[in-house]
């Protein structure tokens, strides 16, 4: 398993986004790498919905449907109606399992733009 987390220099998030997918990892083998996303160019290549976008084999589970690539900060909904600059964890180890992540209020918001 291929683990990338997409980010923008200076996301707060980016950190804490790797720590979560460690954790939620529990020890399984995978080969996990954190890259800093420069244009929109590279962002709509790698598939960058907001920083930090977490790809499990280079797809984002997380992505609402008809989501733009993009370079901003990304929220998360979580089950409880709340967002958060990080996925579910709960969420995150089913999408890691190979479960498909369920939609929470479209998925992922974008809340403020970095370019």
């Amino acid at each position: 398993m291929r683990i990338t987390v997409l980010t923008v220099a200076d996301c707060p998030n980016a950190r804490p986004a790797l720590d979560l997918v460690t954790g939620a990892l529990a020890g399984r083998e995978a080969e996990v790498s954190l890259v800093e996303v420069a244009d929109e160019a590279e962002a709509a290549r790698l598939g960058m919905y907001g920083s930090p976008t977490v790809l499990i084999d280079g797809a984002d589970p997380f992505a609402p449907p008809g989501a733009e690539p993009s370079l901003s900060c990304r929220l998360y909904w979580h089950a409880d109606g709340t967002m958060s600059g990080l996925p579910d964890a709960a969420v995150l180890r089913q999408a890691l399992a190979g479960q498909a992540a369920p939609a929470q209020h479209g998925g992922a918001a974008d809340c403020c733009s970095t370019g």
